[in-house]
């Protein structure tokens, strides 16, 4: 397995969780922003940043799904899967963020952003 095969699988799975609540919950597309870490040499610290923008201005509202409901865990996910999360308002909508500290993120460079960033819509 490659080193980076755990990371990509959270991030797979924070992205859909955060891209599908902004789709079902606004009936608007939604923007997705990352942003990586350093040059190659350095990718294996620093913080990864996962952010999705939508056109509503209602904060999100995480709740607590009881045993056999299918929804309303995306929130919960997204907060057991990054080490910070968040939201602010953007435009006339809001965008919500989180964060995953990567392996040996106390070095030189941490929390930078100096490496690539996408966005997709």
């Amino acid at each position: 397995m490659e080193a980076d095969e755990p990371l990509a699988e959270t991030l797979i799975l924070i992205v859909s969780e955060l891209v599908t609540n902004a789709v079902v919950h606004t009936g608007c597309p939604a923007v997705l922003r990352m942003l990586l870490p350093g040059v190659p040499a350095e990718a294996s610290v620093g913080t990864v940043r996962v952010e999705v923008a939508d056109a509503s201005d209602r904060p999100p509202a995480p709740r607590h799904a009881g045993g056999e409901e299918t929804n309303g865990r995306g929130l919960e996910l997204v907060d057991g899967l990054a080490d910070r999360w968040g939201w602010r308002p953007e435009g006339t909508g809001k965008a919500i963020w989180c964060e995953i500290d990567r392996c040996g993120a106390q070095g030189a460079g941490a929390g930078t952003y100096q490496g690539m960033a996408y966005e997709a819509v």
